[in-house]
């Protein structure tokens, strides 16, 4: 369902793609490559729920 990647902020690719999300600060994630969450951890009910609306978001033409 879906791919998990955590880019380390002590290397260059991770420093690459802070920048390219344009994050500010750290804790960031984000989902499909646009930064959803930044400065705070969201509770697992609210990331699941985010992740699950996004998953139907782009497989409704599949009735997911």
């Amino acid at each position: 369902m879906m791919e998990v990647r955590e880019w380390d902020m002590r290397t260059r690719e991770g420093i690459q793609r802070f920048r390219e999300l344009r994050a500010k600060s750290l804790p960031s994630i984000a989902l499909d490559g646009e930064l959803v969450y930044e400065s705070i951890i969201p509770g697992q009910e609210e990331l699941s729920a985010e992740i699950e609306r996004r998953y139907k978001e782009k497989n409704k033409e599949w009735g997911a």
